[in-house]
């Protein structure tokens, strides 16, 4: 609560920081993503390379870890379209 009594001091209403760290939230799920899925990719292809007759195996694991990093993504995502519904409006002076 002191949170929310510090934004009202200096002016700023809770919905209005809300909509400014979700698209920033969105964007460190982005890179954070792309980050794990350069990783996932490349420790594949090391792999494959030093065991080719793995390949298969390797990379079916590869595209399932992918899938997931994917998801969490996406969940970011649509979470940005469905929380703006629950903020409170600020009141508009009369």
């Amino acid at each position: 609560m002191e949170y929310l009594e510090s934004l009202k001091a200096i002016g700023i209403h809770p919905s209005t920081a809300l909509a400014f760290a979700y698209p920033l939230g969105l964007g460190l799920a982005a890179v954070g993503s792309a980050f794990g899925l350069g990783r996932a990719v490349g420790s594949a292809m090391e792999a494959i390379g030093r065991q080719p007759e793995a390949a298969a195996k390797i990379q079916l694991a590869m595209i399932i870890g992918c899938a997931f990093i994917e998801a969490l993504t996406i969940y970011a995502l649509i979470s940005v379209f469905l929380a703006p519904s629950n903020f409170p409006v600020p009141a508009t002076p009369a």
